[in-house]
């Protein structure tokens, strides 16, 4: 890991509105599981991550950012060399739930100034019109649904985690529920009662959140199909557009 910068003082500490540090972090390297005081938005300039919370594991493919509310507990892995943008606030004021946000050509610009700027102060007031217009496109950015809730059940979570480790297996459920130790109806129950969808959807969007970070480390829309376990691109073209409203190539 290469840290490029990160420069904040104990003095300033009470009048700081943002806060921001930029890093750089090989592929493959985990931040483990940790919690911060001030909520923050996270944002890749290149590579991708993927964000670990609260049983659910959020995926931030480049040009996307992902908002964690304070005392969060998460763990992140990267995917590609990442440039890791952060911003981070006083809780409250960027209120909202854990979610990724589209970032607009104008987030980015300001994120990336923030981030030059190293902290914006409430004393001055230029920092204060900018945490305006900062925030103010934060709250009209799309809200992308790359999320994946995770089952509490143990059985049913060891499902899960076996799923999501490979994508392009096409073991069946009454297969699944044998090896894993549960009956049938019981995982279907588990899934739909504990992630919100039925465990084919759920399955589908395992898949479907794997193929955005193949494309995002520039994998054809091919090898992004076969990579998640379907035989026919546009069965996967078909089921991609089912999930997230648009093809692959507009991702």
């Amino acid at each position: 890991m290469s840290r490029t910068r990160q420069r904040l003082t104990v003095e300033q500490e009470p009048f700081l509105v943002v806060r921001s540090f930029a890093c750089t972090y090989p592929t493959g390297f985990v931040i483990d599981e940790h919690q911060h005081d001030w909520d923050q938005l996270l944002y890749a300039s290149a590579g991708s991550m993927t964000v670990q919370a609260r049983r659910a594991t959020w995926l931030i493919p480049p040009g996307k950012a992902v908002f964690l509310p304070a005392e969060w507990e998460h763990g992140i892995r990267m995917w590609g060399d990442v440039a890791m943008r952060s911003l981070a606030f006083p809780r409250g004021i960027a209120a909202g739930e854990c979610r990724v946000l589209s970032v607009t050509p104008l987030l980015r610009e300001l994120i990336l100034r923030v981030v030059e700027m190293a902290a914006l102060d409430s004393r001055v007031t230029a920092h204060q019109h900018l945490l305006g217009v900062l925030l103010g496109e934060m709250g009209q950015s799309a809200v992308v649904p790359l999320e994946l809730p995770m089952p509490r059940d143990e059985r049913a979570l060891a499902v899960a985690r076996w799923l999501v480790t490979t994508p392009d297996e096409d073991a069946g459920l009454d297969l699944l529920a044998r090896r894993f130790g549960a009956g049938r109806r019981t995982l279907e129950r588990l899934f739909r009662n504990e992630t919100g969808m039925s465990f084919g959807l759920w399955r589908q969007k395992a898949r479907m959140l794997e193929s955005v970070r193949l494309l995002a480390e520039g994998k054809s829309v091919t090898e992004a199909a076969l990579g998640t376990g379907y035989a026919s691109v546009s069965a996967f073209i078909a089921a991609f557009k089912q999930t997230f409203g648009c093809t692959p190539g507009r991702m």
